[in-house]
């Protein structure tokens, strides 16, 4: 079993490139080579500023590689508690981004022209409990009246023609998400960065930010830089050198297995419209078919940072998650197994904006491919200098109580909430 993202094997293999130098000056220093990061270093460069990227591992190395590439409708909040907790007309402004967001993905992959799979396959949403498909009835007329989103429900007795498993009591059917391959997306990203004129600079960590004046003084384990603004893009990465902003994300591990090619009819069977699927628990299990008809399968089997014992202990709870929704899997070898982080607010919404005098875009709760892609975009439009009115995009942003960075209440969070699944 590797223990490595399944993703990165899929990239094409390219000579080694020639490390780029850490300049001393630059008018934007942005941290972090994943999506949000290499989105705004394309829109700044493109409009002349000199922008450089620091990234402490490879291209895309957290979270933008790491993901099942599921690129969904909506927010990690649903929309009866969004409706509930901010009013069905700012309910549908925060709803409204995911769609916006989503096309800025199409807009970029076809301007760019990114071979990364992106295309529309649908989502669908799995009852684990009979009263979860009764929930799903309401949401469909919820989502019909405020948000105009159209969803289609699936019996139980008619699930087989969407998914090849019985654990579940009928689905949620929603034709708008995409499916893409993460890292070909990320890679791709840094190439319309560069191509515009954008420096990025990986295998360097950021130790410390420092507010010199009239400028950012950014020292790195390679060089200083200066710069006039700078851009905190690490998201579920966020470490000491920006111990503000570390203080608003929660890192949250997340792990992901695949298995061995099944043959294009077996992986047929399993997900028949090869939607991106996922199911109604809070710690929910998700689930895709690839390219070379694998079943990728994830989910929040562990808390702590991904390690080589954590991601062998995720990897034989997944295993046997993936066992019980497809008990007919039961021989097939696991090939990859990996981890990472996803960032989450307290409010499990993304921000972004100004910090300490710092910008900064993250929180994505999940939803990080397409939310990530349009606010590196809005918010290396405020660094611009233009004006942007959007529902994510100010510098209302507590920190957590009690709360630096060490999420140390992840083990009671995870009692609630698989008391909640057992409840519920």
């Amino acid at each position: 079993m590797l223990e490595h993202p399944y993703w990165l094997d899929t990239l094409e293999q390219t000579p080694p490139s020639i490390p780029t130098p850490l300049p001393s000056r630059a008018d934007v220093v942005i941290i972090g080579a994943g999506y949000t990061g290499l989105v705004a270093a394309r829109h700044l460069a493109r409009g002349g500023a000199s922008v450089v990227v620091v990234e402490h591992g490879e291209i895309g190395s957290g979270a933008s590689s790491r993901n099942g590439g599921q690129v969904l409708t909506g927010l990690k909040v649903d929309a009866a508690t969004l409706v509930s907790q901010h009013g069905e007309t700012r309910a549908r402004e925060l709803f409204d981004v995911s769609t916006r967001a989503i096309e800025d993905v199409e807009a970029i992959v076809s301007e760019e022209r990114i071979e990364c799979g992106f295309e529309r396959t649908g989502h669908l949403m799995a009852a684990v409990k009979p009263s979860h498909f009764a929930a799903f009835r309401d949401e469909q007329a919820l989502l019909a009246r405020v948000f105009g989103q159209r969803v289609e429900l699936v019996s139980p007795s008619e699930q087989r023609a969407e998914l090849g498993s019985n654990r579940y009591h009928g689905l949620l059917i929603d034709p708008e998400s995409r499916a893409i391959n993460p890292a070909q997306y990320v890679h791709g990203l840094a190439a319309a960065a560069r191509r515009v004129g954008a420096a990025i600079v990986t295998n360097t960590a950021v130790t410390s930010v420092k507010n010199a004046g009239a400028e950012w003084v950014v020292r790195t384990t390679a060089n200083i830089v200066a710069a006039k603004n700078v851009l905190i893009a690490t998201n579920g990465y966020t470490g000491r050198a920006t111990p503000a902003l570390r203080r608003r994300f929660v890192p949250i591990g997340s792990y992901i297995i695949t298995t061995e090619p099944l043959g294009e009819a077996r992986a047929t069977e399993l997900l028949p419209r090869n939607r991106m699927a996922f199911d109604s628990k809070n710690f929910l299990f998700y689930f895709r078919r690839t390219d070379d008809h694998r079943l990728l399968f994830g989910g929040r089997a562990e808390f702590s940072a991904p390690n080589a014992n954590t991601t062998r202990r995720a990897a034989a709870i997944l295993r046997q998650g993936m066992t019980e929704v497809f008990p007919q899997l039961a021989d097939v070898r696991v090939d990859y197994a990996w981890g990472g982080h996803v960032a989450f607010t307290r409010d499990q919404m993304p921000h972004a904006g100004l910090l300490d005098g710092l910008y900064y875009a993250g929180g994505y709760c999940g939803h990080g491919i397409a939310m990530a892609t349009h606010l590196g975009g809005q918010i290396a439009r405020r660094l611009a200098g233009e004006a942007v009115d959007h529902p994510f995009v100010n510098d209302r942003f507590p920190a957590i109580p009690f709360y630096t960075g060490r999420p140390w209440f992840l083990p009671l969070a995870g009692t609630y909430y698989r008391l909640l699944d057992w409840l519920q």
